[in-house]
């Protein structure tokens, strides 16, 4: 069994962020991932909001210097899936398939994935057309037609963004009328670069190489026509990876996990950081913050159990 002062859970930006500072503060850690890191960043072909890098960066590539970066101060950096993660008295147990790790405390970072539609061609052209961040990707789009899929605040929110760079911007929505809240609404309805199109579903993702239309079903009659897009923005939910600690921490009722602005949970020594955490706002910028804020508030922790 290994002993650890710290565990990090998840290699997302906020995961690499909270390693880093963990590892510059003398913590006895470790970061757990289960696959390469950078988590959703990485699946982000271009990222153009992150400081430090005008022209953007790939998001593979970002990730990638996250984990050189922590490395070079010495983050231990574990692959492996982790299978349980347990409350002991004052200490955690982490068992993945490798091993179990007795640790002080934890940093869980495994942050949240969007729900999918489902369709043909959504997964085909992820990434080349097909887009669950319009922060992320609405710049790519820029004087080109776009489809965001939802009638929510988040899918109204990001439509209305989505003006700012497209030519026109078509919201699908399965009902007659948006779930958005009001003010929204109206902002939307208002936007002569919005065009609605009710009753509808996409049923189809078309194209080549690159998305150019939709295939969209009215839900009344079954009818099925086609929509020119350059873009499909799919805002139908998002979910939090948080099941390995449902059962510990407090969450919401989608699961985001609830934490204060010292990411600190209501379990003593468990930490969050990153889009699993409940938020307004979750970006790699966002991300970093948090996973900094939980190492420095771990250093403090780990020093309080030794008074």
């Amino acid at each position: 069994m290994l002993e650890k002062e710290l565990v990090i859970v998840g290699g997302g930006p906020a995961g690499y962020a909270a390693g880093l500072y963990a590892a510059r503060a003398d913590i006895n850690g470790v970061l757990i991932e289960r696959g390469m890191p950078g988590g959703q960043a990485a699946a982000t072909e271009w990222i153009e909001n992150y400081p430090g890098f005008p022209g953007g960066i790939g998001g593979i590539d970002l990730a990638l210097k996250m984990d050189e970066q922590a490395r070079s101060f010495g983050l231990e950096i574990m692959t492996a899936d982790v299978e349980k993660i347990e409350k002991q008295g004052a200490e955690f147990m982490v068992t993945t398939g490798q091993d179990t790790i007795k640790a002080k405390t934890i940093i869980f970072a495994c942050g949240s994935k969007p729900q999918f539609l489902g369709v043909q061609g959504e997964s085909k052209f992820h990434g080349r057309g097909v887009s669950y961040c319009a922060t992320c990707d609405g710049a790519f789009f820029r004087d080109k037609t776009v489809a965001v899929v939802g009638g929510g605040d988040a899918a109204v929110e990001e439509a209305l963004f989505l003006t700012k760079f497209a030519a026109k911007v078509y919201i699908i929505h399965r009902r007659g009328e948006l779930r958005a809240t009001k003010v929204i609404q109206k902002r939307a309805l208002a936007n002569e670069k919005i065009d609605f199109v009710w009753h509808a579903v996409v049923d189809d993702v078309l194209g080549d190489n690159q998305v150019e239309a939709v295939r969209i079903k009215d839900v009344r009659t079954g009818e099925l026509s086609q929509l020119a897009v350059d873009g499909v923005f799919i805002y139908v939910g998002t979910s939090a990876n948080s099941d390995l600690v449902k059962d510990l921490v407090e969450t919401d009722s989608r699961g985001y996990i609830l934490a204060n602005e010292k990411m600190e949970t209501s379990v003593p020594g468990l930490y969050v950081a990153g889009d699993v955490r409940q938020k307004t706002l979750r970006q790699v910028v966002t991300a970093v913050a948090d996973g900094a804020i939980a190492a420095m508030e771990i250093e403090k922790y780990l020093a309080s159990l030794e008074d």
